[in-house]
């Protein structure tokens, strides 16, 4: 069954509510004037035995999730939720904690009286089992017309994706309440109401130095980030998922404070090294928005590469997910080639766009800070689907009619190898 057609000792930021609630679970849900609305689903640290909800209302009454394992519908437990923000409405926030790994649950969010449909999402398993992930670059402009296409063909293409990875620039104007309405409209109540979204902040999250009053309300991330640094402590994050370690950084240096985009950028590498240094698991992915090699002939981001390229090297990360460029690229350290032209060793780094909005593409930000571009297209929007199982991984990049435009696996048996299969 589609993704997109227990143990309930629940908690919730702040506050826990401990009780087995008499609920008709399926109670029919309350009118679409009063119900609440963009409901999705954000991961914490550990999505195996728990799980973020953040959704948006008229902010009448007091938030709460209301859950149970779908096999026992009739054991709802209610959890407590919190107030995170206002634009348009009130956002809110809870989390269940306590939950059983590969487990279904049956969850609806509301104030005790208007609440959303029941909807159903599963905790991640507690080891490394197979799964796919779905990974988006910028979506941005003309949502419901372009970028919308896309996003559609790749829930249908990938029906039982588990997680969806955002590189950033999910709107075009950080504060626009109908671009972030396109934006939920291009996936779906149900793709962000029963799989976890993993976002990392682009530019045009900002306006100046503010971060989008709608970013952290509808992406609460895992709170495991940077204790200090503007918006880091929100932005920055990762969780483990059946075997990998996502890691989400922010790498919007030029909106940090003035004069300080260099301790911004050092306090990240820092947290970074730690998150990587212990990681328990075989497969790592970083995601952030602006490339370490500009896929744009006029781009460089410089002081990102400075701080951060070393630290993604010695620790091998597998897979660095970033946008900005609007066009597709992919490549690695000319380090690590080996004597097969069409295998390399070493983190693989891709640039994609979802949305509609081009620009040129180069190769000499790579060659110039020794890195070389295996694949690189213009004017073409893709989505990139994931699969993780065992000690392989393998990616592959579609436009919305199914043509594939680049594929590659990183197989971890005797060495690690990255081999081109396109």
């Amino acid at each position: 069954m589609s993704r997109f057609a227990a143990r309930p000792a629940l908690a919730l930021l702040g506050t826990t509510l401990l009780a087995l609630t008499p609920v008709v679970a399926n109670a029919p849900a309350a009118s679409a004037a009063t119900a609440p609305e963009r409901v999705i689903l954000s991961p914490t640290a550990d999505p195996a035995t728990s799980q973020t909800l953040a959704w948006r209302s008229d902010g009448s009454g007091s938030p709460v999730m209301q859950i149970a394992p779908a096999a026992d519908p009739g054991r709802v437990t209610t959890v407590e939720g919190a107030d995170t923000g206002s634009a348009s409405g009130t956002f809110h926030a809870a989390t269940a904690t306590g939950l059983t790994p590969d487990t279904a649950y049956r969850y609806r969010v509301g104030d005790g009286t208007a609440f959303s449909p029941w909807r159903t999402f599963t905790t991640a398993a507690s080891g490394a089992e197979p799964f796919t992930f779905l990974y988006f670059g910028d979506v941005q402009n003309g949502i419901s017309t372009g970028g919308a296409t896309v996003v559609r063909a790749a829930l249908a293409a990938e029906p039982d994706a588990e997680l969806v990875v955002h590189s950033g620039d999910l709107v075009d104007s950080p504060n626009s309440e109908s671009q972030w309405t396109e934006w939920f409209g291009a996936f779906g109540p149900e793709a962000t109401g029963t799989v976890n979204h993993l976002a990392a902040p682009g530019n045009h999250e900002y306006s100046l130095l503010s971060l989008s009053r709608y970013w952290n309300p509808q992406f609460p991330g895992a709170g495991n980030g940077p204790a200090s640094g503007r918006h880091l402590p929100q932005t920055v994050y990762h969780t483990d998922y059946q075997g990998v370690r996502f890691v989400v950084l922010n790498s919007n240096y030029r909106n940090a404070a003035p004069l300080s985009a260099d301790s911004w950028l050092d306090t990240q590498q820092r947290w970074l090294e730690e998150a990587l240094a212990t990681n328990p698991h075989p497969w790592t992915v970083v995601t952030f928005h602006h490339p370490v090699f500009s896929n744009s002939p006029s781009r460089d981001n410089g002081p990102l590469r400075d701080s951060w390229l070393d630290t993604l090297e010695e620790h091998d990360v597998d897979l660095v997910l970033q946008g900005h460029d609007h066009s597709y690229g992919r490549g690695n350290l000319t380090a690590n080639r080996t004597d097969d032209p069409d295998v390399q060793t070493g983190p693989v780094y891709t640039v994609a766009v979802t949305g509609t909005k081009m620009y040129d593409a180069s190769a000499s930000n790579w060659t110039d800070n020794g890195a070389e571009v295996r694949v690189q297209l213009t004017d073409t929007s893709t989505f990139q689907a994931v699969e993780v199982d065992g000690a392989r991984l393998r990616y592959t990049a579609r436009t919305a009619d199914g043509a594939v435009v680049d594929s590659f696996t990183i197989d971890k048996g005797d060495g690690k190898r990255v081999t081109d299969t396109l």
